[in-house]
C-alpha cells in the first residue's frame, strides 16, 4: 500500500507509544512506506547500562532513546556508520584496564569508523564520549557499556541536563527526520507492580524479569508515582493521525505510558485512531493474560476516555495453544468491547515465528489512517 500524501508532502504521522526494541520492525516498516514517525519511550528504564548511568550520574535513563534514535535513523538511511558505534557495546569481561584501553579505542577516536564518518557528526560524538568518561570519573565499571548510552549521557550532561535540546542536537548532525521523545523528562521516576497477592516489585527491569512463581501470579496494578509529560510528546500526539501502543512488554512499555500525567487526556482528546496491537508471545509481565484483558486494562487507564479505538489481534489459524521457546502465544478470545473495534486475523511473519509481519500490521495501520482523513 502506498501512503497518500499529506500537507507538505510528508506521510501520516504515527505516533508509538512502547519501550526501544519490541517496535523496531514496526518502525521500520512505517518509515519505509513513507510515514512520519514519532517514537514516545519510557522515562523509568532501571536495567542494565541505563541502570548504572543513572546511579552514577543522577541523570534520566538513555537506553530506549538511543534504541529508538538509532531505529529511525537506520529506516531514513542516514548516518549508517552512527549507528554502529552508538549500538557497540564493551567487552562484558577484562580487567579495569582492558576495558579503558577498549573505550579509548573509540574515545581517542581510533575507530575506523569513526575516521571515515563526517568530521563535523565525529567531532560531536568524540566530544560528547569525552565529557561522559570526565564525569562518570574513576571506578565506573565499563563492562559491556554501551557506546550509545554514553554519548548520548555526554550530549545530555553538554545540554544542561535537558534531553529535548540533547536530542534535537543529535538529529541536526545526522539529518533525521523522525522524532523521539521520552513521555517524561522527570528524573529519578520508579514504576512499581503490585502483585495480586499484595506484593510490591519496584523497579522496571525487576517486574520485567519476574521468576516463574510470580509471573503464575500476575500483576494487579502498576504506579509510577508523580511523573509530568514533556510537552515535546503532548505535542506529538496532538498533532497524530494515528496514536499506536505497543508492540512491547504490556505493562513497563506500554500501559505505563499513561500514568504520566497529561498524557490520557491529550490522547483521549485527539481525533486520530487509536491502536493497540496486540503482542504475539506473552512474557513475564503477561503471563495468561489474554489481549481481551490486555485491551481493557489499557482502555481503563482512560479512566473513561476514549484512549481507544482498535485493536489488531493475531488470531491464528491452528486451532490449538503454540508455544515458541518457552512462550506461549497470547490468546484472543473475542471479547465484546463496546466503542473498540477489533480485527482480527493471522499477523504472523510467514519467515519468523512468533513475530509479527510488520507489513502487514503497517497497511492496516496505514488503512485506518486513511479512513478517518
Amino acid at each position: 500500500m502506498k501512503v497518500r500524501p499529506q500537507k507538505g508532502g510528508a506521510g501520516p504521522h504515527i505516533v508509538i507509544l512502547a519501550g526501544g526494541t519490541a517496535s523496531r520492525n514496526l518502525t521500520i516498516a512505517l518509515i519505509r512506506q513513507g510515514a512520519k514517525v514519532t517514537r514516545l519511550v519510557p522515562a523509568w528504564d532501571s536495567g542494565g547500562s541505563s541502570r548504572l548511568i543513572r546511579e552514577t550520574l543522577h541523570i534520566l535513563p538513555v537506553g530506549d532513546i538511543r534504541q529508538a534514535l538509532m531505529t529511525i535513523a537506520y529506516a531514513e538511511g542516514h548516518a549508517g556508520e552512527v549507528v554502529r558505534i552508538f549500538n557497540a557495546r564493551l567487552s562484558e569481561t577484562g580487567s579495569s584496564a582492558e576495558l579503558e584501553r577498549e573505550l579509548a579505542f573509540y574515545s581517542q577516536g581510533s575507530h575506523p569508523v569513526l575516521q571515515t564518518m563526517r568530521q563535523d557528526i565525529a567531532r560531536a560524538i568524540l566530544r560528547y564520549l569525552g565529557i561522559f568518561i570526565a564525569a562518570a570519573g574513576n571506578g565506573f565499571d565499563w563492562r559491556r557499556g554501551s557506546i550509545g548510552n554514553f554519548i548520548l549521557s555526554g550530549a545530555l550532561l553538554a545540554e544542561d541536563g535537558d534531553i529535548n535540546a540533547a536530542i534535537l542536537a543529535f538529529r541536526a548532525l545526522c539529518g533525521i527526520s523522525g522524532n523521539v521523545w521520552p513521555v517524561s523528562k522527570d528524573n529519578g521516576l520508579v514504576l512499581g507492580a503490585e502483585l495480586k497477592d499484595g506484593r510490591c516489585i519496584e523497579g522496571q527491569h525487576l517486574i520485567t524479569a519476574m521468576n516463574d512463581a510470580d509471573a503464575l501470579i500476575g500483576i494487579r496494578t502498576i504506579g509510577l508515582g508523580t511523573a509530568v509529560a514533556n510537552p515535546k510528546a503532548l505535542s506529538a500526539i496532538a498533532a497524530a493521525d494515528a496514536v499506536i501502543y505497543g508492540p512491547g512488554s504490556f505493562y513497563t512499555s506500554v500501559l505505563a505510558h499513561l500514568l504520566v500525567e497529561g498524557i490520557a487526556e491529550t490522547i483521549a482528546r485527539s481525533p486520530a485512531p487509536k491502536i493497540l496491537i496486540g503482542n504475539m508471545l506473552e512474557d513475564h509481565e503477561t503471563r495468561g493474560l489474554t489481549l481481551d484483558e490486555m485491551a481493557m486494562r489499557l482502555s481503563q487507564a482512560g479512566q473513561g476516555k476514549p484512549i481507544l479505538t482498535h485493536v489488531l489481534a493475531h488470531e491464528g489459524a491452528v486451532p490449538v495453544a503454540r508455544v515458541v521457546g518457552a512462550s506461549r502465544f497470547v490468546t484472543y478470545r473475542g471479547t465484546a468491547m463496546p466503542g473498540i473495534t477489533v480485527i482480527a486475523r493471522d499477523f504472523e511473519d510467514p519467515w519468523h515465528r512468533g513475530q509479527h509481519d510488520s507489513g502487514l500490521v503497517t497497511s492496516m495501520i496505514l488503512h485506518l489512517v486513511h479512513k478517518g482523513l
